[in-house]
């Protein structure tokens, strides 16, 4: 039996340059939702955050509502809600109304929240968020599964509280936990049997770790009871390509030192690479990115998919570091020739063609002789004076 099918989509935190017009730049990301929507791609992530300039989506559920009205197919999911910034039960009922909205396409993306200044200026203590997002977990799973809910914990109170719709679908709402470097989301995903985010999946610490969190996802699920799947397991990590890696190097001259600065100064990333060193190398040798053509972003595939043991769904963590038109190519490249060839969707035609070039000298043969065969028996019916000097020429008088 083949193995299933990877799926590919975009990760949109979103990371735009500071100093560009932020109308457009949130158009550009509806523009991109579309332009993946038609290249086939499987699924789109909108993130949440609330400081620091860049990452200017406070809701990915608004984010998501628009981009269903513009994308038919694409599935949508929120990348991701952070649980302590919200109380579970309103966070559920949007999410239950989004899944009508989107009629079943979304997917929700749950997390801690990633930037420590998002908790600081809603008082939220940095070291109490994990816990946080487990005590919502807990509620929110059992609401969007139709449950009726009494709990209380030290910041949140829920009282006979039950959603008043079913999920759109049978199947119900797709729950992701966000995951990095530390097992708290791996551990989540196991005790409620949810699927997995690797946020970061290429960067050193979250690659090595990618085996280990997956055990320790299987570990808890058998202790709890609960299954999780790999094809609900997605990697996030940067890529741009174009036709050539000298082009590609080209391309994200652009706009990548400035994102390297951000992610390592005001995300606080360790992504700098030490002094002297060509980022672009630093990044390419250490795994961390694809920067070059469509056949590097397939060895990088394949290396992910050694590393894991399997996943279902790799997702570019969409980036400012090329021009937008470059951008939107590098998503055509990937669908043109990285999406056939990993899933093997090309590998019939090809053996077809190459059957058919062994086979062409015999299957001409029986062509000719097939065509001659006709024409003879046409010049015996009517004459031989009534065939066209061409096909005279091409067969021969019979």
């Amino acid at each position: 039996m083949p193995a299933p099918r990877l799926r590919f989509g975009t990760f949109i935190a979103p990371h735009h340059l500071p100093d560009q017009s932020p109308a457009l730049q949130m158009e550009r990301d509806m523009e991109l939702v579309e332009w993946v929507d038609k290249l086939g791609y499987d699924e789109v992530w909108f993130g949440e955050h609330h400081s620091a300039g860049w990452e200017i989506s406070a809701s990915p559920e608004l984010s998501i509502a628009a981009a269903a009205a513009r994308a038919p197919r694409v599935m949508l999911g929120t990348g991701v809600s952070s649980l302590p910034y919200h109380h579970p039960f309103m966070l559920a009922d949007r999410i239950r109304q989004l899944d009508y909205i989107t009629r079943g396409r979304v997917i929700f993306g749950v997390g801690p929240g990633a930037l420590p200044s998002d908790a600081h200026m809603m008082g939220i203590p940095t070291a109490e968020v994990r816990d946080r997002m487990d005590d919502a977990i807990n509620a929110l799973v059992r609401l969007l599964r139709g449950e009726t809910v009494t709990m209380e914990t030290s910041w949140f109170k829920l009282q006979e509280a039950r959603l008043q719709l079913p999920s759109y679908t049978e199947a119900g709402v797709e729950i992701a936990v966000a995951n990095m470097i530390s097992p708290t989301g791996a551990r989540a995903a196991g005790k409620y049997g949810l699927s997995l985010l690797s946020l970061g999946a290429t960067s050193a610490g979250a690659f090595n770790a990618l085996a280990s969190h997956w055990a320790i996802a299987e570990d808890l699920a058998r202790e709890h009871g609960n299954q999780v799947d790999r094809r609900g397991w997605r990697l996030v990590g940067p890529v741009h390509v174009a036709e050539t890696r000298e082009q590609a190097r080209e391309n994200v001259r652009w706009g990548l030192s400035r994102w390297i600065d951000y992610m390592s100064n005001v995300a606080a990333l360790p992504l700098a690479p030490p002094p002297g060193v060509d980022p672009i190398d630093a990044m390419v040798d250490s795994g961390f990115a694809v920067i070059g053509t469509p056949d590097d972003c397939v060895a990088q595939m394949e290396r992910l998919h050694r590393q894991s043991g399997g996943f279902g769904c790799f997702l570019q963590l969409q980036h400012p570091w090329a021009k937008w038109a470059e951008t939107k190519r590098s998503y055509e490249l990937i669908a043109e020739y990285v999406i056939p060839k990993v899933n093997r969707l090309t590998a019939d035609r090809l053996a077809s063609e190459d059957w058919v070039r062994r086979h062409s000298e015999a299957l001409r043969g029986e062509l000719v002789a097939a065509v001659g065969a006709s024409i003879a028996k046409h010049a015996a019916e009517k004459g031989a004076d009534k065939l066209s000097p061409d096909l005279v020429a091409a067969f021969g008088k019979k």
